[in-house]
């Protein structure tokens, strides 16, 4: 009988290892699939990795510290769209801007397009809120046609408060133009 409750001991332990590892592995797949929904909320939320923030107005008002934007534009290879960027802008922090971006379909076919953005330094992104972007949605051009694309922002007065940023005298909002 020893023998048998042995063997049926070892029976449990295995059918218990085996739960664990098939529960183990259910919870990894879970968590592949959440990754990046997560990795993006928590992105926006403290603007890590250059993500900036969304915002539907500036509550705060502005302060003295000056601050400038500068703005860049990269297409992907191959994308015959011209991207013009708009031009430094420096006002105090918190000021609400509008800037334009100039966009030309180079080609005689419609183009559909979409940019990517962040901000540089990185660790200025949770600072950065745009109200209005051409980036929230998808961009549709006819053949040779130039659009202008706004966007409409202001630099948190909130920045001059972070000690680690008191010598960033500018902000560069840097878009990557891919196909859709």
């Amino acid at each position: 009988m020893s023998v048998l409750s042995t063997h049926d001991q070892k029976n449990s332990a295995n059918r218990k290892l085996m739960g664990w590892l098939l529960g183990l592995t259910l919870v990894m797949l879970g968590l592949s699939f959440a990754a990046v929904p997560l990795y993006d909320l928590f992105c926006r939320v403290t603007g890590f990795s250059g993500t900036t923030q969304v915002a539907d107005a500036n509550p705060k008002g502005t302060i003295a510290r000056e601050m400038g934007v500068r703005f860049d534009a990269t297409v992907s290879p191959g994308l015959p769209l011209r991207v013009v960027p708009a031009r430094v802008e420096t006002d105090p922090m918190g000021t609400v801007r509008t800037v334009v971006y100039r966009a030309t379909n180079m080609s005689n076919e419609p183009l559909g397009t979409t940019a990517s953005f962040n901000v540089a330094p990185l660790t200025t992104g949770g600072y950065f809120n745009k109200i209005e972007c051409f980036c929230f949605s998808e961009q549709f051009l006819e053949p040779y046609e130039t659009v202008e694309m706004p966007v409409t922002y202001f630099v948190d007065p909130d920045l001059d408060l972070d000690d680690t940023l008191h010598t960033i005298r500018q902000i560069t909002l840097s878009y990557t133009f891919h196909a859709l």
